[in-house]
């Protein structure tokens, strides 16, 4: 993973739950792409396939809901501010699942813009192990 300079934690605070939840997408999504062309060759039409099977709303709600006993009390926190973050999910997704998925990316954007990298990655780990 790039290793990039880490923000100032006051200044990140500010930040716009949407703007997390932009950041961590881009990265979970990534990271997914990863794990799954890393597990053995495939046609691009089913990593693609698995892909969007991982990082739609509904999969990553229940990857939060499985996770959410081993997260801190400010990690719970960023997830209640991007869930509760003004947005409007695609017809196509169940409103609810689309707010916690929303909440566990502005985590992910979180943690890899504080450059917690070694937290970002065990929390994804542990996600996609499930």
């Amino acid at each position: 993973m790039l290793r990039l300079e880490a923000l100032d934690e006051n200044m990140l605070r500010e930040y716009p739950a949407v703007v997390l939840a932009y950041v961590g997408d881009a990265v979970f999504e990534l990271l997914v792409r990863r794990h799954i062309v890393t597990a053995g060759r495939r046609k691009v039409s089913e990593i693609h396939h698995d892909t969007v099977e991982l990082v739609k709303a509904q999969s990553q709600a229940k990857l939060i809901r499985q996770l959410c006993h081993e997260l801190t009390e400010e990690e719970q926190d960023i997830i209640k501010r991007g869930r509760n973050a003004k947005s409007t999910p695609p017809r196509h997704a169940d409103p609810g699942d689309y707010k916690l998925s929303t909440g566990f990316e502005a985590l992910l954007g979180y943690l890899y813009l504080k450059g917690d990298e070694d937290r970002l990655l065990y929390l994804v780990d542990r996600a996609l192990e499930n």
